[in-house]
């Protein structure tokens, strides 16, 4: 896949892991919010509570949308570094619009848009104009990192286990999120005790921690990958669509995102719901899951076994260099739709968030085959791949639509089922490479 025969030290391979797991941590931070933000600024949106409640999820994708192509460019002409410092700069602008949001939330509680039947407070604008902002930096920082790792050679590993193993701390920020926005955001209080000022320190503290990592990234020496951009000079560009097995790669992590975030996002409020029915959803036969004085509650244990489901996965992923990634593909995308499918007959959520397992390696899987032997192109297919995680803001909001529309969340998740299938689909025909290789190197 690169051209790259020397052997490099673990340090920048490191960092950036290191700032993977942030990124995970900071996307789940905003997804985990939908469910407190359901009750603190939708109390009064009417019949489109959990439509309006997955526009947090919705606007931070369409970040990546937007901003995937503008990093591509950015990587090409100015290397990997400075995309990377300025993504992390736009994620503290991100966190700072968010306490904004809890600042006007808490002081002009009275300015409200009519929408339908329901009112909604200004401070829920500027919280989704945050996590559009946290998603295109977020964008920018992951364009960067996914293709630096698999082209980063260190000796006795492959891609899939570089970009698993990075992966993993992605993944064990996405686990621990949903305990930090109980216990530390909201202070394990029950949800009718919820007030947006919770949300100013916390999110305050997070900026620091975002501003402190840029410093210390900035000092440090990331090597360029060579044949991984396109040279300025190169008159004989191929169009970046034209690559068959990348095109569907598109679509495949369109897909996988709109599941992923799909069963992370909304199975919460799938609990909620089933909280407020009294049905069964206790965890060896505790209705509350208490810490002390503190309730970390059911919905976000769910969240955390799917989560943390997907970080043993990927680490135990890693482990293994010799395994295929589309046979990895089509073993848990089948897995996946058969647990998904029992979930919904039997209405159990503990089930639904075993999927964790089959996700966990999905990512790994898609993306490595998606940009196997572009060498040069490399880079600009990083960009073009992270448009479809404009998934994850497409299905969630379906999802939350059709909950509103059938009254219930059980059958909505059988849209995770379809995404599943059309995953398989990839790893069984799309991924096929029908173009000439661009580098001989096969790094898979």
């Amino acid at each position: 896949m690169n051209d790259t025969k020397v052997s490099n030290t673990l340090g920048p391979y490191l960092v950036l892991t290191f700032v993977f797991f942030i990124l995970g941590f900071m996307t789940t931070i905003n997804g985990q919010c939908q469910g407190p933000l359901k009750i603190l600024f939708l109390d009064q949106a009417g019949e489109l509570k959990n439509t309006l409640t997955n526009l947090i999820s919705f606007c931070f994708f369409s970040g990546f949308a937007i901003s995937s192509l503008i990093s591509s460019k950015w990587i090409n002409r100015h290397g990997y570094k400075t995309p990377l410092l300025r993504g992390l700069v736009l994620m503290v602008i991100a966190l700072l619009v968010t306490c904004l949001s809890s600042w006007v939330a808490e002081n002009y509680s009275q300015y409200v848009i009519n929408i339908g039947d329901g009112k909604v407070p200004y401070g829920f604008f500027i919280f989704i104009l945050g996590s559009f902002l946290l998603g295109s930096s977020v964008s920018l920082v992951q364009t960067v990192i996914i293709p630096y790792v698999s082209a980063y050679v260190i000796p006795n590993t492959s891609t899939l286990q570089r970009v698993n193993i990075t992966c993993a701390a992605n993944s064990f920020g996405t686990t621990i999120a949903p305990f930090f926005v109980t216990a530390v955001i909201f202070g394990g209080a029950a949800m009718n005790d919820f007030n947006a000022g919770q949300l100013m320190v916390p999110f305050l503290l997070i900026a620091l921690c975002i501003a402190s990592t840029r410093i210390i990234v900035g000092r440090i020496a990331l090597p360029d990958i060579k044949n991984t951009r396109i040279d300025k000079e190169d008159n004989k560009q191929r169009n970046i669509w034209s690559f068959s097995h990348l095109k569907w790669g598109v679509v495949a992590i369109f897909f996988y995102v709109g599941a992923e975030m799909g069963v992370g996002t909304n199975v919460n409020l799938h609990a909620m719901e089933l909280e407020r029915t009294g049905s069964g959803l206790a965890f060896f036969g505790k209705t509350h899951l208490m810490v002390g004085n503190i309730d970390l509650g059911i919905p976000a244990l769910l969240a955390t076994f799917y989560w943390g489901g997907m970080m043993i996965g990927r680490i135990i992923s890693g482990l293994f260099n010799n395994i295929s990634p589309r046979l990895q593909l089509m073993i848990a995308t089948v897995v996946a739709a058969l647990l998904t499918l029992i979930a919904i007959i039997t209405n159990n959520l503990w089930i639904l968030v075993s999927v964790g397992l089959c996700h966990s390696v999905m990512w790994g899987c898609i993306f490595t085959l998606a940009v196997k032997d572009l060498g040069k192109y490399t880079s600009k297919a990083s960009g073009v791949f992270m448009m479809g995680v404009f998934g994850g803001a497409v299905f969630p909001v379906l999802q939350g639509f059709l909950a509103d529309f059938w009254g219930s969340w059980q059958w909505t998740w059988g849209l995770i089922i379809i995404c599943e299938l059309v995953m398989f689909w990839y790893a069984v025909y799309g991924s096929k490479i029908k173009e000439k290789p661009i580098t001989a190197d096969n790094n898979i």
